[in-house]
């Protein structure tokens, strides 16, 4: 198909128009993350706007370079298309250019992929969280400081989260409908489903983990600023997928430790 000169100007401005357009919104954070409250987010981050400055490059220089032969090589009376097999160097070197940066991306994927997964530091403050149709539960400590053990094997209607009762630690243990974590620390997250599977989602911390019944997953993260944040469920669970939303609060360790002595242990609660 040939372009008359007419048609390859406004399809060359059309190419250029868009892409200057899409390289300002991008450029201007238009649609953005929302504000960053975590170490690891900051980390994930830096990955993603190399990623995002190497496809951008690439991107502006295959449209512009396309605009400009959209032009160049328009229909004209009397013109004929050469007929070009290929280009062994120019081959050779495209095909080197996308591995080096393909490994780059992909090696710093797997470099910060495989730190965000490894074991907690020791000295995290460890909360779990009990995903079902439609709301979170978070699990915490007692007085004791030992969080007991659970297991789907124990749920009933008088024990709806597994606790072992033969466990001694479980006996002063807290479930609330909100979480709240301590300032100035790791945070380790045990993530449970009772029902369906479920996704917990810390926009803010760049956190996101699927919750699958039967089995424990695990995240962690260290916040960098308090705060009351959201915690959406990012799988789509059931009807009622769109009421449940927690709420993660990040205080002091004060305010924390207030906080929590106003909880009812579940062994008082029966």
């Amino acid at each position: 198909m040939k372009l008359s000169s007419r048609q390859a100007f406004w399809y060359a401005a059309f190419l250029l128009v868009f892409t200057a357009i899409a390289a300002y919104t991008v450029a201007n954070k238009t649609w953005w993350f929302p504000p960053l409250a975590s170490v690891q987010g900051g980390e994930i981050d830096n990955l993603f706007m190399i990623t995002l400055v190497i496809t951008g490059i690439v991107f502006i220089a295959v449209h512009v370079v396309l605009a400009y032969f959209v032009w160049r090589y328009r229909g004209r009376p009397g013109g004929k298309a050469a007929y070009v097999t290929h280009n062994t160097p120019f081959e050779i070197t495209a095909a080197a250019t996308v591995a080096v940066a393909l490994v780059i991306l992909v090696g710093g994927g797997t470099t910060l992929w495989t730190k965000i997964q490894s074991p907690p530091p020791a000295d995290a403050f460890t909360v779990e969280v009990w995903a079902e149709q439609f709301r979170w539960t978070f699990h915490y400590p007692g007085a004791d400081g030992r969080m007991g053990n659970v297991d789907v094997r124990f749920i009933s209607d008088d024990n709806p989260y597994g606790l072992d009762p033969n466990d001694p630690y479980a006996k002063d243990d807290i479930f609330a409908t909100e979480m709240h974590v301590p300032y100035g620390k790791p945070i380790a997250v045990i993530l449970r489903s009772k029902d369906v599977l479920h996704s917990f989602f810390l926009p803010n911390f760049r956190m996101k983990m699927d919750v699958v019944p039967g089995m424990k997953t695990r995240m962690w993260f260290t916040p960098t600023q308090a705060g009351v944040f959201e915690i959406p469920c990012a799988e789509l669970c059931g009807v009622g997928h769109y009421i449940m939303r927690g709420v993660l609060t990040v205080e002091s360790p004060e305010q924390f430790n207030d906080w929590i002595s106003q909880q009812t242990p579940v062994g008082m609660s029966q």
